[in-house]
């Protein structure tokens, strides 16, 4: 049977050409590969000067890391390269061990990605909570914001603070030293990409933005600062693959960092490929979606980039831009391979403030206010999670948040589990409830019918209503020990029973424990496969005081055959 897209590790690329590659396809995604080159320009400088490093990193990044995404990813139309997400856990990184210690984080992250991809683990990042997932975006969001404040406004600060407390005290601080012409442009450059955006949305607004705003300052020779004077020594062209060079304590102090952006790039890269899916009609492979996109941090590590991943806004560009396969990914590496080597002087012009106002508007983007608020009214937990995640990666670490935020979310949901989860006495029958999936006993359905059930005397029967874990097991125990008389037989149904763990298999061996003491007999009606197979593993399916029916109707008849024989009567008595 042949494998669903998305367990298939075979590259999107490899499939497409198996599939036919046309001159009029070949054409298209050329075409949407140099309209998301011309996107993505803007928005790579600007991703890199937000991440503490140089605007050629980003370009680099697009190029490197691009190029492997098309080409090894499970996605036909998915466009890679930096993305805020990755700008806090940059930025630290790059504080505290350099550019060295940025490569060797990326490096990790991608081995991280290709063992996940490989053990087949794509699925699991779909179980990551939405509020989680929303409360660290807008968190980056307003930090990325934060961050460009000072430049927007053309402050002279030697030294910005990291912590966002800080930082705005130091804003506040310095307010004296903004320039009006940094702000002019800032502002300028704002309402263009807001102009061009309600124009048309296939107008390129960064780009006409960053262009209009740097041939003013040219111009008007504008006392501001550009691109050429904070980084005077910008490389041309990709550089050469190099090796960092860090002590054995570095590289495990990075592990954290590693498992941060890797976490990062596959949750992106997945909704960027999903959004993709509804846009053209098709199914992603997710893992080897993660398999490209390791590949993809690796190399860019090795070649002095920034982590990658997908982007969801210039997936989106390349599919309304006519991109068909990944060649259009492809194409969009190589033309800005070109920019690389044929216009980095010429950006050296662009504004620092045209930078902040592109990525104000990238940062709005990515809040999700709209969800955000939505989030918040849904339901207390859901708000607490929210709220925690996103205080949390403005105010304290990006990988504390999402560590709490998953934590408390998987705490919350097994708490609302553990309240839905019934374990009550079997008084009454149903249509529903009279037949176990084993046939259609027509005396079970016609007692079903009547709402009775023919329970002999000295027979108890509970039902279990949802999975027994660890969080509900100890109910199962108390409610035996409230029991002011054990009885001669003890029937658990549990065909809505679907999950059973090693808490709730203890909770039913405690069980069989106080029914020994009391000399009682156990009869598990319905039973589903895994609970069985948990129970045969540990043994208890030997017991010889244990019976078990495929359903309740056959697990009566049991009980009333037990009762009607003296031996077992006598043998099993009523016990307070």
């Amino acid at each position: 049977m042949q494998k669903p897209n998305s367990d298939r590790l075979i590259p999107a690329l490899f499939m497409c050409f198996k599939e036919g590659y046309s001159l009029s396809t070949l054409r298209s995604d050329m075409i949407a590969g140099l309209t998301v080159a011309i996107v993505a320009l803007p928005l790579a400088m600007a991703m890199a000067v937000a991440s503490g490093a140089s605007p050629d990193k980003g370009l680099v990044t697009s190029v490197v890391a691009g190029f492997f995404i098309s080409f090894l990813g499970g996605s036909r139309v998915q466009i890679g390269g930096p993305t805020g997400a990755f700008v806090v856990v940059i930025f630290d990184v790059i504080a505290r061990y350099g550019l060295d210690g940025l490569i060797v984080a990326s490096v990790m992250a991608g081995i991280i990605l290709i063992i996940a991809g490989y053990a087949h683990m794509g699925k699991l990042i779909k179980y990551i909570p939405y509020p989680v997932i929303t409360g660290f975006t807008t968190g980056i969001a307003v930090i990325i914001a934060s961050s460009q404040v000072k430049d927007f406004l053309g402050m002279e600060i030697d030294n910005v603070p990291a912590e966002f407390i800080e930082k705005w005290m130091a804003y506040f601080t310095n307010l004296n030293t903004t320039s009006v012409y940094a702000v002019g442009l800032g502002l300028l450059a704002l309402a263009i990409i807001l102009i061009c955006k309600k124009i048309s949305a296939k107008i390129p607004a960064y780009l006409v933005s960053i262009a209009l705003v740097s041939l003013l300052s040219w111009v008007m020779n504008m006392p501001v600062e550009t691109i050429g004077s904070r980084f005077p020594d910008m490389p041309t062209g990709l550089p050469v693959p190099t090796l960092p060079a860090l002590t054995l304590e570095e590289v495990r102090d990075l592990i954290p960092s590693a498992f941060t952006i890797a976490f990062l790039a596959g949750i992106e890269a997945l909704l960027s490929a999903v959004v993709a899916d509804s846009m053209i009609g098709t199914k992603h492979s997710l893992n080897q979606e993660l398999v490209g996109q390791g590949v993809a941090n690796i190399a860019s590590g090795f070649f002095g980039g920034l982590p990658a991943t997908g982007a969801i806004a210039r997936t989106a560009t390349n599919i309304k831009s006519g991109g068909k396969t990944p060649m259009s990914g492809i194409f969009h590496a190589l033309f800005l391979l070109v920019f690389l080597y044929t216009i980095m002087d010429i950006l050296a012009y662009i504004p620092m403030a045209g930078l902040a106002a592109v990525l104000f508007m990238v940062a709005w983007g990515m809040s999700d206010i709209k969800h955000f608020l939505q989030i918040s009214r849904i339901s207390p937990s859901d708000r607490t999670i929210l709220f925690m995640t996103f205080g949390l990666t403005v105010l304290v670490d990006l990988t504390v948040a999402i560590g709490i935020g998953v934590t408390l979310a998987s705490l919350l949901f097994m708490r609302h589990m553990s309240k839905s989860i019934e374990i009550q006495p079997h008084m009454r029958l149903t249509q529903y409830d009279a037949d176990d999936g084993d046939g259609d006993d027509a005396a079970a359905s016609a007692r079903a019918v009547r709402n009775e059930v023919e329970v002999p005397e000295g027979v108890a029967a509970f039902q279990i209503n949802g999975p027994l874990f660890f969080g509900v097991a100890s109910e199962l125990c108390d409610r035996m020990q409230n029991l002011i008389t054990i009885p001669r037989i003890l029937i658990l149904r549990m065909r809505f029973m679907p999950y059973l763990d090693a808490s709730g298999e203890a909770s039913i061996e405690e069980i069989l424990k106080i029914c020994h003491q009391h000399h009682s007999y156990i009869i598990f009606a319905g039973m589903r496969k895994q609970p069985m197979d948990m129970l045969y593993r540990a043994g208890l399916s030997r017991d010889k005081e244990v019976a078990f029916t495929t359903n309740f109707d056959e697990a009566l008849k049991l009980a009333t055959k037990l009762m009607s024989d003296p031996d077992f009567v006598s043998k099993h008595q009523d016990t307070v």
